[in-house]
């Protein structure tokens, strides 16, 4: 069977003669971006081949990757079939989420309730006299006759207690002793909240003793290789209980190497973890737990639970303490999940008198407007544009990413992540560059990119030679080729501009929706909350240009970081706010947006980019 080598990496598989080289790469363990699931028309599995024959250029390969590209040898992944031995080249990026574990809060100001408790004990020893069978001493001395243990923890407490000199601690989660350690271990007890992200998943270690953030890790979603958005995903689990297995394995995967990593930093014990808080989308709930999310995707869009889940670590092989407790915290509806409980949580949306509207920008935006003693929230499909998906040369936020663009009236000011030479575009660069190009007068309001040719008295004589005819429309060099890591430009497309005007048009006629529902206009507003990571580096400014945010005064949009991890972090510490966001589904209204006539003519009018 042919064998595969992944340099610079240093594995070797073997695989089926026939397999996609795409799930080759997946197979050794490595991360290749797959945002169109392998269909071949996103363009970005790119991987070169350096020995071997990779066969004749594809369709695909030959719209997507340059001529120079083609003649280096590089290829899409997700058009090659494995025929004989290969060595693969595949890119090694900086990891995109690492900017994102900067934004990760601290919860130190909660008092501290956590769920598990804690009792180190000190027990008589057994004699003729006193023959009581260790479990009833040790429930004995605790004054807790309703506590039920575990199996494993009850087979080993004879020795246990004997070798221990009969000091031992038990850890408790409600009415189950989960934990029976030798000596006092009260000051050992930790906990992980996870935001599972569609992109990214982020850990937080913390200690609940005192809630302080030990420690934070992050990995890519490993199922983006069934797909960038949770559609894709949601019809690979719905082929069979296989795929639904492996698409849930993939982020089990990740969040053992996350954990393993907080490990690592920390030195703490697994054992010594004994629960879990996770927050997501409703399908990245579905799919963490392992249910069946098949009904999601089309209408009425249903899920298969809303409630919190509950089960054993055991039960997903999470590597904490075996019996350690998982909580999935609760969705609202189909499209409107736990992560945005979270965002609640943390923003105290839920207990404040301000009229305000938080906005989680990402593949699926969800929104939520506070208003009048009123919570409404929707999300609507803002497609993977943000995310630097779906874009020409778009890209996650990784070294190399443009990630802010300036008009300064003789030109463009460019930045890239880490000051890299520039690779592609990254969604705040997207914004950033199309907002540029407006106040350039090189996009009309339509979101036409102007030709010179048949415009030149609109088009700034330093920018003409920048704007070439490509086919689907016209195209402007943001990053000549002198100037980029590739040596070929970095362009802004007229479909990657129409890409960007769905997203953005999207967002904001969801908002205009909600205040509509509210009965309130956009200058009502006291602030707008813009969560998640790309809300925190998005400007402002460009944001207000292209029309993504209402025309407020740029004071009242607040970055709010990720507020989804903040409220899973809560949830963890604090008994008092984790039955908060048990409640909130009941306190929060659920608006569909597809059903409403008024949000499709709201979205036509959004898509125009202010001038």
């Amino acid at each position: 069977m042919p064998q595969v080598f992944f340099i610079p990496q240093n594995k070797e598989i073997t695989v089926e003669p026939g397999t996609n080289l795409l799930k080759a790469t997946d197979q050794a363990g490595l991360y290749v971006e797959g945002d169109c699931a392998g269909k071949g028309t996103c363009g970005k599995c790119k991987v070169k081949i350096v020995k071997g024959d990779g066969g004749n250029p594809t369709k695909a390969e030959q719209k997507l990757l340059s001529d120079k590209e083609l003649s280096e040898g590089w290829v899409l992944s997700c058009q090659k079939r494995v025929k004989e031995d290969l060595t693969i080249e595949v890119p090694v990026q900086k990891a995109a989420y690492l900017r994102k574990t900067a934004l990760e809060g601290g919860v130190e100001k909660l008092d501290v309730d956590p769920v598990v408790e804690k009792k180190a004990l000190k027990l008589n020893r057994p004699s003729v006299k006193d023959q009581t069978a260790d479990l009833e001493r040790l429930l004995k001395k605790l004054d807790r006759n309703d506590l039920s243990v575990e199996l494993r923890e009850l087979a080993r407490l004879p020795a246990l207690l004997r070798n221990n000199n009969y000091s031992v601690t038990v850890a408790i989660i409600d009415n189950r002793i989960i934990s029976i350690e030798p000596g006092d271990t009260c000051d050992q007890i930790y906990g992980i909240a996870f935001d599972i992200g569609t992109t990214t998943i982020m850990g937080s270690l913390l200690d609940l003793n005192n809630a302080e953030v030990l420690a934070v890790a992050a990995a890519t979603n490993p199922q983006n290789i069934y797909g960038a958005d949770v559609i894709s995903r949601i019809n690979y689990a719905s082929e069979g209980e296989d795929e639904l297995k492996q698409i849930q394995n993939k982020v089990i995967e990740a969040a053992n190497e996350i954990i393993s990593d907080l490990l690592k930093q920390t030195k703490v014990a697994k054992d010594r973890i004994y629960e879990i808080v996770a927050v997501g989308n409703t399908t990245m709930s579905h799919l963490f737990m392992g249910i069946d999310p098949t009904y999601l995707a089309p209408a009425p869009f249903i899920p298969a639970y809303s409630r919190a889940l509950e089960t054993e670590a055991s039960e997903l092989n999470l590597n904490i303490n075996e019996a350690g407790r998982v909580i999935f915290l609760p969705n609202i509806a189909g499209y409107v999940g736990s992560d945005t409980v979270g965002v609640i949580l943390a923003t105290e949306m839920d207990l404040n008198s301000s009229q305000c509207a938080a906005i989680d920008i990402g593949t699926n935006g969800e929104l939520v407007l506070a208003a009048n003693g009123r919570m409404i929230a929707c999300s609507t499909a803002a497609g993977p544009a943000f995310e630097g998906a779906q874009i020409k040369q778009g890209m996650r936020a990784s070294a190399g990413a443009v990630e802010a663009v300036q008009y300064t009236g003789d030109g463009f000011k460019i930045s890239t992540i880490d000051d890299s030479p520039a690779k592609g575009i990254c969604g705040s660069g997207l914004i950033d560059a199309v907002a540029a190009m407006v106040d350039a007068g090189l996009i009309n309001t339509t979101g036409k990119i102007i030709n010179p040719e048949d415009n030149p008295d609109l088009v700034p004589e330093i920018f003409k030679s920048r704007l070439k005819q490509a086919e689907g429309g016209m195209e402007f060099i943001l990053v000549p080729g002198n100037e980029s890591e590739s040596g070929e430009d970095i362009v802004l497309s007229q479909g990657d501009i129409r890409e960007l005007q769905l997203a953005k048009g999207a967002i904001y006629a969801g908002l205009k929706i909600l205040l509509k529902e509210a009965d309130l206009k956009e200058e009502d507003l006291d602030k707008i909350l813009l969560a998640g990571a790309f809300g925190n580096y998005v400007r402002k400014e460009s944001a207000l240009t292209i029309g993504l945010l209402p025309q407020l005064s740029p004071e009242k949009i607040v970055a709010v970081g990720n507020a989804a991890g903040d409220g899973s972090r809560m949830a963890l510490v604090s008994k008092k706010i984790r039955d908060r966001a048990f409640q909130l589904p009941e306190l929060v209204e659920h608006l569909e947006l597809s059903t409403r006539q008024d949000f499709q003519e709201i979205f036509v009018d959004a898509l125009k980019f202010n001038q």
